[in-house]
């Protein structure tokens, strides 16, 4: 784990449905190879080793709104995805686990000609954008 400045050390997010977003980020997530590094009443995280780590929660705290990616605060969460077929695999998988492609129609290059990724939306509206690493390494605006 870097512990240098500016490491990432954990990300949360805030969902309405628990239940449900455990079962959409829990999947994806150990499909990418994290396993559950804790529980409690109100969330859920998962590590790969002693790195970052993503936490899911809800609770009384989290307000009623539905989350909107098009509002200010978190757009997407960008993960490797692995190879192009393994990239190619969870698209395949993702609708039976909660999640749809975004941007079909230019998938799987939405990102630009370069950029192999598959954009992943779950019932929540959370985005997830999985790059794959045998390709080139640019972001997306």
């Amino acid at each position: 784990m870097s512990r240098l400045p500016g490491g990432l050390h954990h990300l949360e997010i805030w969902v309405a449905d628990l239940p449900a977003a455990e079962r959409s980020w829990g999947w994806l997530l150990a499909r990418l190879g994290y396993e559950v590094r804790d529980r409690w009443p109100d969330g859920v995280s998962w590590s790969r080793g002693d790195g970052p780590y993503v936490v899911v929660e809800s609770g009384p705290d989290v307000a009623a709104a539905p989350h909107d990616r098009l509002r200010p605060g978190l757009n997407h969460l960008a993960l490797w995805g692995g190879t192009r077929a393994e990239l190619d695999a969870l698209v395949t998988a993702a609708p039976e686990h909660g999640w749809s492609l975004l941007f079909a129609d230019r998938h799987p290059f939405a990102g630009g000609p370069e950029h192999y990724a598959a954009y992943l939306e779950n019932a929540e509206g959370f985005e997830v954008e999985l790059v794959a690493s045998d390709v080139g390494t640019g972001t997306t605006p």
